[in-house]
């Protein structure tokens, strides 16, 4: 079994037939949970690349796990391996090869989901449109708004005159 910093040979992918997991397996995979999700490159260049690099990488994966299970789909005639023993072991496979398809798929997904985010905090064009926008219609409520209270001010500035006289002019007073 090999062990080391780059000891997958599928990828990254750990490869656990049965219930059976090395150590040091066992240590990448905890050491990739503990990290942050993701690492924040330097420039949005950088950013779009390995955004990029991920898209290739991942249908890569999914493609050759297919092929790989395509082909492990047929019957050999004669073999050294009795013939359960090589069922058992063509299902491991797929087993195997059909979760990592599904991890890509995962992966994927989580990389739209990412390249949205993206957009929406970086896009500043429409951020900023969308900021002048709202901020010109609240605006134009505010002086409606003004407008309006301007008016009220008025109108009560007459009636309270008029209720001034009347009441001065009575003679209840």
């Amino acid at each position: 079994m090999l062990c080391g910093p780059c000891s997958t040979q599928n990828g990254g992918v750990v490869v656990i037939v049965g219930d059976q997991i090395d150590a040091c397996s066992f240590t990448r995979i905890k050491s990739k949970m503990s990290q942050p999700n993701r690492i924040l490159p330097q420039s949005k260049e950088t950013l779009l690349k390995s955004y990029t690099k991920r898209l290739k990488d991942d249908v890569k994966s999914i493609l050759d796990n297919f092929t790989e299970i395509v082909k492990s789909s047929k019957v050999e005639s004669e073999t050294q391996v009795s013939r359960l023993t090589q069922s058992a072991q063509d299902q491991y496979e797929v087993n195997v090869r059909a979760a990592n398809i599904v991890r890509a798929g995962e992966s994927l997904q989580k990389l739209v989901s990412d390249m949205k985010e993206f957009l929406i905090l970086n896009d500043f064009p429409s951020v900023n449109t969308s900021i002048t926008e709202r901020s010109n219609a609240l605006q134009e409520i505010s002086i409606q708004t003004d407008q309006q209270l301007l008016a009220l001010k008025q109108e009560l500035a007459v009636n309270l005159s008029e209720l001034e006289q009347a009441y001065y002019s009575s003679s209840y007073r």
